[in-house]
């Protein structure tokens, strides 16, 4: 999907915190990345690759970090965006999924209104961990009335399983991860 001196940019530019949100956890912090003109132009330009090779004709983006990814590809393949948010963050009428978290469980909402049948909506986030925020997304899309064509991610966390937690939820929709680790 990209090319070695790309991922190798993009690569550079994740930085690894330590024990961030808590001990034991390494978080891939990708605030460099996009700091960085050129790595964020090239990040924008592979994830758009996806969008136009599905004939995708809206986007979703995950709350948060997915809409600071998702709205520039948008802008580059010149179709909408669409953000898919934390229950209680968007006005009017909502769809809402409710999935599953290690402990607990959490709820994500899309307006019911911007997505309809026959959309082609392709799933953008910065990171598939365990695939929950991923899988719910997925299924909002659908319940929305619109087709998932693909799910694309910065990177995967491989270690973490996500992809096959991910799978029942894609269908026949691509998993499509610019770098795994």
């Amino acid at each position: 999907m990209i090319d070695d001196s790309t991922k190798e940019l993009l690569l550079s530019r994740i930085r690894d915190v330590p024990d961030h949100p808590k001990p034991g956890v390494m978080f891939k912090d990708i605030t460099p990345l996009l700091a960085d003109p050129k790595a964020f132009t090239a990040l924008t330009d592979a994830l758009a690759e996806p969008v136009v090779r599905h004939g995708a004709t809206k986007i979703v983006g995950l709350e948060a970090r997915g809409f600071i990814l998702a709205a520039p590809v948008a802008v580059r393949a010149g179709i909408g965006f669409i953000p898919v948010r934390k229950a209680g963050k968007l006005p009017g009428a909502t769809l809402s999924q409710t999935y599953d978290l290690e402990y607990g469980s959490a709820e994500l909402e899309i307006h019911a209104e911007d997505l309809q049948e026959g959309d082609r909506v392709i799933v953008i986030d910065d990171v598939l961990a365990t695939g929950g925020t991923a899988g719910a997304s997925v299924e909002l899309v659908r319940r929305a009335g619109a087709d998932v064509v693909a799910v694309a991610v910065l990177l995967e966390l491989g270690f973490l399983g996500g992809r096959a937690r991910l799978e029942p939820h894609l269908r026949d929709a691509p998993l499509e991860a610019l770098i795994t680790v």
